[in-house]
């Protein structure tokens, strides 16, 4: 039908995480959230996705209240239900208690059919060198690039284009 538009993205999670595997889930939402997020008011900042008793949950990301809501607008930071199947969360749940990872929200978005979706990590934190490692790869390389457009353009005012 249509393709999905990012709505909220997680972007302090690839910087203190390394991303070992990702899943899509959808969200138990109620009918101002959704039009909150359809809105682009969601903040998965400090947010996490944990598995409880059996199912997934979304702990504190932020939908904002929706601005023509009325008493039945619901709670901004609410833990929401994710929806997985059951090998998958059994699955999670065995690599977040045996290896020590943890299950970090990546982006939400809307699906062509308008249904929102949200991108879970399984992640791994990073050590502080392991930050910097990644700082100093990501410095060289755009070095690298910029040494070389210049070469490039020295060429390009040589032939006299």
């Amino acid at each position: 039908m249509g393709e999905e538009k990012t709505v909220a993205q997680n972007r302090k999670a690839r910087h203190e995480y390394s991303i070992e595997d990702s899943f899509e889930a959808g969200i138990a939402l109620t009918g101002t959230e959704i039009k909150s997020i359809r809105a682009g008011k969601v903040s998965l900042a400090e947010s996490y996705a944990r598995i409880e008793k059996g199912e997934a949950w979304l702990v504190g990301a932020n939908i904002s209240p929706w601005d023509t809501g009325n008493r039945y607008n619901h709670e901004p930071k609410r833990p929401r239900k994710l929806l997985l199947h059951r090998d998958q969360i059994v699955d999670l749940l065995m690599k977040t208690k045996a290896k020590g990872l943890t299950l970090v929200p990546l982006k939400m978005y809307i699906t062509g059919r308008g249904i929102a979706k949200l991108e879970i990590g399984l992640a791994r934190g990073k050590q502080l060198h392991d930050r910097r490692h990644d700082i100093a790869e990501r410095d060289a390389r755009r070095e690298m690039d910029r040494a070389i457009a210049d070469a490039d353009r020295g060429r390009d005012r040589v032939r006299g284009r």
